[in-house]
């Protein structure tokens, strides 16, 4: 069991497109700063000299962010950090690099990939932990195309950004591969298990 998100796009200037916006405090122009930040990071891992310029004052603030790498639309590396704990354009960089090389299901980039790729950026608001009494009142409270959701249980752990809300449209279904993604029974449920969830901006290249 898999889902890979088919996100909806809509059109946008300057080769960007503007997926999704939250309430976290970043300049409207963030997509065009943060993706060559990521560009430049996994070019440079290749041994292709490109900079980006990273010395904005909001950039210095920490930041969580994952780095979403496809190539013609198939997931090709989705590495992420849940809660800020260095610098945004740190972090950036770092996930580009881990999405395109250190992604266990793939091979790492190739220099010949590199042009075909394109790459999407999800920065975390705060995690918000979820008060719940049983799995039904857990699945009323996950708020469809919204919410990012972290599951918890024991040493069982997994996440999926509001993305796959595009693939599993109905919460008990986002819900069950979550738990298969953390290694557990789609049908597994326990007084012990915790959710999180999150909202995100997100910004994706245009397809290459």
């Amino acid at each position: 069991m898999s889902a890979n998100p088919v996100p909806i796009v809509l059109p946008a200037a300057s080769g960007y497109v503007v997926l999704q916006t939250s309430a976290e405090p970043l300049p409207g122009d963030a997509g065009q700063v943060l993706l060559p930040i990521a560009r430049a990071a996994i070019a440079n891992e290749l041994g292709i000299a490109r900079s980006a310029p990273a010395d904005l004052p909001w950039l210095k603030q920490e930041g969580a962010s994952f780095i979403t790498v496809t190539d013609s639309g198939n997931l090709r590396g989705c590495i992420g950090t849940l809660r800020p704990h260095r610098a945004l354009a740190e972090d950036v960089r770092s996930n580009a690099v881990a999405a395109a090389f250190r992604d266990p299901r793939f091979k790492p980039l190739t220099a010949s990939e590199f042009s075909a790729v394109s790459i999407e950026i999800s920065v975390l608001s705060a995690l918000e932990g979820l008060d719940f009494t049983d799995e039904p009142h857990a699945l009323s409270q996950l708020r469809a195309g919204i919410d990012g959701v972290v599951f918890e249980y024991g040493h069982h752990t997994s996440t999926f950004l509001p993305q796959v809300w595009e693939s599993l449209k109905e919460p008990a279904e986002f819900l069950a591969h979550l738990k298969y993604k953390a290694g557990l029974p789609p049908d597994f449920w326990a007084p012990e298990v915790k959710l999180m969830r999150y909202t995100v901006a997100k910004w994706r290249e245009q397809d290459r």
